[in-house]
């Protein structure tokens, strides 16, 4: 049984790519948590002029990771966190025979895979195209501080 269904699109428009700007964010982590840096990322699409193309952002790191999420309520982040946990647990019955930096290594490199390193996000009118309640987050998944590093590219047509 298949459903109705309604879809429209919108018309394509082309941009041809004439700048690409490049800059690396430094955040400074206080253990595992969600770090909002849609902000920051805002910031950078304004400093460079951006008009419309892509915004790259590329974490630098394999025990931390990039997303996507709601930034409406708060508990979204305390489940995802939850089910992070629960899907590589941090505690020695887990099995893990990598834990060179300690018993929250393999379970961060899990957490990282199942995550990612990268996003992508359009870039419309000098803005990010996210939808109304969604925001870029870092996700550190080690337990102690960490120093990341994410590298912001954009590549599109600029206002300059």
């Amino acid at each position: 049984m298949t459903s109705a269904r309604s879809v429209t699109r919108s018309a394509p428009s082309t941009v041809h790519a004439t700048s690409v700007s490049t800059a690396t964010l430094t955040v400074q982590t206080s253990g595992c948590s969600f770090i909002d840096l849609t902000r920051d990322a805002a910031n950078f699409v304004t400093d460079v002029h951006a008009r419309d193309g892509t915004l790259t952002l590329f974490i630098r790191h394999t025990s931390a990771s990039l997303t996507i999420q709601e930034n409406a309520d708060p508990s979204v982040l305390v489940d995802l966190t939850t089910v992070l946990a629960r899907l590589a647990p941090d505690d020695a019955d887990a099995g893990w025979t990598h834990d060179t930096e300690g018993p929250d290594d393999m379970p961060a490199h899990v957490k990282t895979m199942l995550t990612g390193t990268s996003l992508h996000v359009p870039v419309l009118n000098g803005k990010l195209a996210l939808g109304t309640w969604q925001a870029i987050y870092l996700i550190e998944h080690r337990a102690r501080p960490h120093r990341r590093e994410v590298v912001l590219q954009f590549i599109g047509s600029s206002n300059q």
